[in-house]
């Protein structure tokens, strides 16, 4: 806590950090603290896949809008319906194509993470095309703190998820590729809003031992903590592995829940509560 220390003539700031190096950890450690404000501790980020969702055209992403859609109606109906929630969006495959031409033409790591983040806003625009008569709006960086303002008018916002440190992206251990992907992202957005759940939208019942389109014996984990996971993390995932690097330092994010995205009505019980798909605990 900072003090105004007057009497002679000047006022002072006195604080734990006056003459104090940033960079020396005894002094980092004093500033720990489990009282980190939650900004939106109540609303629900949910993220839908990109290549698992939009690359699938309308037979994938028509049946999610008629589920959201339904939701909407039913919380402005005044009905039990879901928590407030902010969507976000994956780029897809073409991100991959651009990511080829961006590298081919020498373009440097933060540069071809903003390339990136242009693919999921064009996602972005297509969704809320779909859901404009619903209450939908593309949320630009820019205008990040009117999101609250955004929810309390009854809007539904729709994010990208990358780049998460925009050209600024730190340079990966191999390759020029950027190490932050879509999931990292979003999850990044839920951590510093103080969200304690986030749902992704993906083509599979949430996560597996393996592959399961490439291993007919993968076996399902429905749940699991944060330090089990840890200890075992599968070869192959279906989320950035950065994800859980992150989480075990965030302070907010209590619940990472996958679903299936293709079949109808996981969606709704995620946000239900129900224990669909993969739940995964921080404790």
């Amino acid at each position: 806590m900072s003090k105004l220390v007057t009497g002679d003539g000047r006022t002072h700031i006195e604080s734990s950090l006056m003459r104090e190096s940033l960079v020396d950890r005894r002094v980092v450690a004093k500033t720990d603290s489990e009282g980190e404000f939650a900004i939106l501790p109540d609303v629900v980020l949910v993220g839908l896949g990109g290549q698992s969702i939009f690359d699938r055209g309308r037979a994938a992403v028509m049946p999610l809008v008629e589920e959201l859609k339904t939701l909407r109606e039913a919380r402005k109906a005044g009905k039990k319906g879901p928590p407030p929630m902010v969507l976000g969006v994956g780029g897809g495959t073409r991100v991959r194509h651009t990511v080829s031409v961006a590298l081919d033409l020498g373009i440097p790591t933060g540069g071809v993470a903003q390339l990136v983040g242009a693919m999921e806003e064009a996602n972005a625009v297509f969704l809320n095309a779909l859901l404009a008569k619903h209450g939908s709006i593309v949320m630009q960086r820019e205008h990040f703190w009117e999101l609250p303002l955004y929810l309390e008018s009854g809007m539904l916002p729709i994010v990208i998820s990358i780049p998460p440190y925009h050209f600024w992206e730190p340079p990966p251990e191999d390759g020029p590729l950027p190490t932050h992907g879509s999931d990292f992202g979003l999850f990044i957005h839920a951590e510093v809003l103080g969200m304690k759940k986030l749902i992704f939208v993906k083509d599979e019942d949430g996560l597996f031992d393996k592959d399961p389109k490439r291993h007919a014996d993968a076996k399902h984990i429905p749940r699991i903590t944060l330090g089990e996971l840890s200890k075992n993390m599968p070869d192959e995932l279906i989320i950035d592995r950065q994800l859980f690097v992150c989480w075990q330092r965030a302070r907010h994010v209590e619940q990472v829940q996958i679903v299936n995205g293709l079949v109808p009505g996981q969606l709704t019980k995620a946000l239900a509560g129900e224990p669909v798909g993969t739940v995964i605990t921080r404790h």
